[in-house]
């Protein structure tokens, strides 16, 4: 576990912020997820079958919205 410091607490409230963090953070503001993920997760598919895993649900649909 890493100890944060005062010092690089003050600096984390003076860090200018990024165009990808204003950009998902304005997602996240738009986007209603909880109610994207109920509609869509019945017909994700499941882990368990042959072959590779899914890819969790949240994550592909994030990944679909940023493309």
């Amino acid at each position: 576990m890493k100890q944060t410091t005062f010092a690089s607490q003050a600096f984390d409230g003076k860090k200018k912020l990024t165009r990808r963090e204003r950009f998902l953070a304005e997602m996240d503001a738009v986007v209603p997820w909880s109610t994207l993920l109920a509609v869509i997760e019945p017909h994700y598919p499941k882990a368990g079958r042959r072959g590779r895993p899914p890819m969790p649900l949240e994550t592909m649909l994030r990944i679909y919205f940023m493309q």
